[in-house]
């Protein structure tokens, strides 16, 4: 017989071995108040301590060899507290072995420094399981509780949620302030309406597929950045999710889904510290009631619905950008594709023509850094295959005509035709940077009398895969009205290659006085360097032309000019004076400029055409004056063969007829009355 000591409303704890003697046996006297339980847990925050129930007061005798205590209660405990037992605040270390309190529905062990679950295995009919405050670190002696509803495990040292697989029953689930990384293993828990995982180590919410009675679930305090699989939780009403690191809404937008939540937390994320937070939770979820713990009103209801259509024309219109920038992208690459199509069209045409002018045995030419054979069959087929891939490009996406503020941006030849288009005053006036990317320098030329009439107030030109080549194409620029900056991109202009280019273009377009050439400030140096570089150049080329060549070259707007310099030009040095002799250095140093001119290829074409048709003509007249000359000289000397035996058949028939005279007389009578 266990030794006891009867004391009212108490509990005797006996911790035996069965081979021990009964004087070793320690005897464990607790008086206490058993508090009352609730039957269910449904508060939204189960991290509460049960501070307020009254302490133990307990008599410890240590044994001298470690075993599990058993816990053994009077028959008067038995019957006042039938179904519940509290063992809270005992320093336990494991749990008492509990005999012949099989009907127990309550157990209460917080506060204790229990580190496993164990020895209640036989509680079949256990219901609520309250671990609160306990060293335990792992799951488990709970599969024959098949009845349990509520277990409160919050406030130890579990890393991982398992051992759950038997617990279908379960109604309640807190396991805050653990060291949880990651919501799993209870899925098949369909009856769980509250789960409390606040304060452990959770990064991201997901896996709660199957938990289809949960009506409040509390994750604050963790580290969570996003939420998923919320939307799929039918019943959910409750959401806590105060103090994580989620910094968007995009991050919980499965949320805006759910049509189940009416309360939900974000404090102390840092979402809640953006201006736009209450307005984007309410504009996405239309049904809650209460947002950070306060109520909403009716007036942030329509003040986030007036938002939220602001937001929804935002969103649109930035869509509608979004899709703009793609067309642009888009297109811009389309016109690459076809602007290197071109090139290498072209760079075949090249080759084929140099092909032809050297010799048959002549290595394969290189253009570009890249062998092209001078085979005719293998150029031919290349060719053919470019032509296609270029029919292939669509038309529509062929070019592109962009403007923004005060720049107009061309893209492709085609664009050259938005110049005729009926450009408003006020929108023509504030172009003053004119881009062209893609498009041959030759078209650009034959368009700059309409730029110049078209976008007044002009004054930046940039060119990008132009084919500027050579200096002479700078020439065409000297038409335009005026011009400030000028920007050649290297790309695809290899006369930035050339070291004196800039100097050239300052020269030849030295009436504009330009400021900036690539973005670099033009110094007085750099005038001065332009001119004595080129200077000579211009006057050499005005001086070997001949004077009608000149007028025509000159044009109308010069000729008064070039009249002016004839005029003085056999006077003496005394009779002008100097400041006609300062205006007729000017104009002969623009005289001078003006002749350096550009024609572009498609011009020079059509008069080379023109010539050859002069040529053929020419030619033709020539060969017909030949012909007649020929025939002339043939007659000649054909006469001149003749013109002997002619002459004395010319003087026998003259004597015979005047051998009779008074014959001979009356004959010519005879003629002269025959004639009138």
């Amino acid at each position: 017989m266990d030794c006891q000591t009867e004391v009212n409303c108490g509990l005797h704890l006996v911790i035996q071995t069965s081979s021990l003697p009964e004087k070793n046996k320690v005897e464990f006297k607790l008086n206490k108040d058993t508090p009352s339980f609730p039957g269910r847990l449904l508060q939204h925050d189960l991290e509460r301590n049960y501070s307020s129930r009254q302490g133990d007061h307990i008599n410890l005798v240590s044994s001298s060899m470690p075993s599990f205590p058993i816990l053994q209660r009077s028959s008067e405990e038995k019957i006042l507290y039938s179904d519940r037992l509290t063992l809270e605040r005992q320093k336990l270390t494991v749990c008492p072995i509990i005999d012949g309190e099989e009907h127990l529905r309550l157990l209460n062990f917080q506060h204790n420094f229990i580190t496993r679950i164990q020895n209640i295995s036989n509680l079949q009919r256990l219901i609520f399981l309250d671990l609160y405050d306990n060293q335990i670190e792992e799951i488990s002696g709970l599969s024959t509780l098949r009845s349990l509803r509520v277990l409160l495990l919050g406030k130890n040292r579990i890393k991982k949620i398992s051992n759950l697989e038997n617990l279908k029953s379960l109604d309640v689930l807190d396991l805050h302030g653990n060291q949880i990384t990651k919501i799993e293993n209870v899925n098949h828990l369909c009856d769980l309406r509250v789960l409390n995982l606040a304060r452990n180590l959770l990064s991201h919410v997901d896996n709660l597929n199957g938990l289809d009675s949960l009506t409040e679930l509390n994750l604050r305090h963790n580290q969570i950045t996003f939420v998923r699989d919320v939307d799929n939780l039918p019943c959910l009403q409750r959401l806590f999710l105060s103090f994580n690191n989620i910094s968007s809404f995009d991050n919980v937008s499965c949320l805006a889904d759910s049509t189940s939540l009416s309360d939900i937390t974000f404090d102390g994320n840092p979402i809640a510290q953006e201006s736009w937070y209450k307005h984007t939770i309410l504009q996405n979820m239309m049904q809650l009631r209460q947002l950070d713990m306060k109520r909403i009103t009716e007036e942030e209801r329509r003040m986030a619905s007036i938002l939220a259509k602001k937001e929804e024309e935002k969103k649109r219109e930035n869509q509608k950008q979004s899709l703009l920038k793609e067309k642009k992208r888009l297109t811009i690459n389309n016109v690459a594709r076809k602007w290197d199509l071109q090139q290498r069209v072209a760079n075949i045409v090249t080759a084929q023509d140099r092909k032809d002018s050297d010799s048959p045995s002549q290595d394969p030419c290189q253009i570009d850094g890249s062998h092209i054979s001078a085979s005719p069959e293998e150029t031919g087929s290349l060719d053919s295959g470019l032509t296609s891939a270029l029919q292939g490009l669509s038309v529509i996406d062929s070019h592109l005509v962009e403007l923004d503020g005060d720049t107009l941006s061309l893209y492709g030849s085609g664009a050259l035709e938005s110049l005729d288009r009926n450009w408003s005053a006020q929108t023509a006036g504030m172009v003053t940077t004119v881009s062209f990317t893609f498009i041959e320098f030759d078209e650009i030329v034959q368009v700059l009398p309409k730029l110049k009439i078209k976008f007044p107030n002009s004054l930046h030109l940039k060119f990008r895969e132009t084919n500027l080549v050579m200096l002479q194409q700078f020439n065409a620029l000297a038409q335009l009205r005026r011009i400030d900056q000028l920007t050649i991109d290297p790309q695809g202009n290899p006369v930035v290659n050339f070291t004196l280019w800039k100097y050239y273009v300052l020269f030849r377009l030295s009436h504009f006085s330009m400021q900036k050439i690539n973005g670099t400030e033009v110094t007085q140096n750099d005038m001065i360097m332009a001119e004595r570089l080129f200077g000579i150049l211009a006057h050499v080329a005005s001086s070997e032309l001949p004077q009608y060549r000149l007028i025509s070259i000159l044009g109308d707007a010069r000729k008064k000019q070039f009249r002016y310099l004839l005029e003085t030009k056999g006077k003496k040095p005394g009779i002008v004076n100097e400041e006609n002799n300062d205006s007729k250095r000017l104009i002969g140093e623009n005289t001078n400029r003006a002749t350096l001119n550009y024609t572009t290829r498609d011009f020079y074409n059509e008069r080379l055409e023109e010539i050859k048709e002069k040529k053929k003509f020419c030619k033709m007249y020539i060969e017909d004056l030949v012909k007649e000359a020929t025939e002339i000289n043939m007659k000649n000397e054909a006469l001149q063969k003749l013109w002997p035996q002619m002459f004395i058949e010319l003087v026998r028939d003259a004597v015979i007829e005047i051998r009779n005279k008074n014959s001979y007389m009356k004959l010519c009578l005879q003629q002269i009355t025959d004639q009138k």
